[in-house]
């Protein structure tokens, strides 16, 4: 078993952040949540569809355990934004390079027995449309060997933060796939990158089957 420990701070904060959160988005919008009796109880990587910054934030109010989260070194020093990041705590990854110390850093909060949330597209899409994802992150999948949770997020705009402050009561669904694990794939006459881009893309599309043909976008 790892070692990966988080930090009592982040713990109490977790624990203040999740019920103001739900509170605001229960007062201010509506959240419809399907399949969340899909969530299995080991741990798994949960996986969603990354249009704005309301992803992170609905999840931390409505998902029934803290996973760990694994997103842009940026975040934590962006002002706004780092301060959930800072309180929630989580993992920080340079996008501009390989950064294998959040890699491993990830694999051991996993086999320590945390659930991890990722956005595999890498960043916000600011478009409904999916982006083709990083191929980077099958090497999650292959060194954690754990279910994968597809969740798609329907409603989270750039508008959304706009209707909130408006009080249009904004609809955001958070709907949750049956778990799977990443099958075997045939190696024969791929490189590397064009074998882990097969993967992401297989992973990618248990997203899209559960979204509208408009937010499907790459994976139409």
């Amino acid at each position: 078993m790892s070692d990966y420990k988080i930090p009592f701070y982040n713990h109490a904060a977790r624990r203040f952040i999740r019920p103001v959160f739900k509170a605001l988005f229960n007062i201010l919008s509506s959240v419809e949540r399907i399949g969340f009796e899909n969530i299995p109880h080991d741990p798994y990587i949960l996986i969603f569809n990354h249009v704005s910054l309301f992803e992170a934030p609905l999840i931390v109010a409505y998902w029934p355990t803290f996973p760990e989260v694994l997103g842009a070194s940026d975040v934590w020093n962006r002002p706004g934004q780092d301060i959930l990041a800072k309180a929630y705590g989580g993992i920080p990854i340079d996008r501009g390079e390989i950064d294998r110390t959040a890699l491993h850093r990830t694999v051991d909060a996993v086999l320590s027995g945390k659930s991890l949330a990722i956005a595999p597209e890498g960043g916000r899409s600011h478009t409904p449309g999916m982006r083709k994802a990083k191929a980077g992150i099958t090497y999650l999948f292959e060194k954690t060997k754990v279910n994968i949770v597809p969740l798609a997020m329907v409603g989270t705009t750039d508008d959304f933060l706009s209707n909130l402050l408006q009080l249009k009561r904004p609809r955001a669904s958070m709907i949750v796939g049956k778990p799977f694990f990443l099958p075997e794939f045939d190696e024969k006459g791929k490189t590397g990158s064009e074998l882990r881009q097969e993967k992401v893309d297989f992973v990618m599309k248990k997203i899209a089957e559960l979204l509208p043909e408009e937010y499907r976008g790459y994976y139409s």
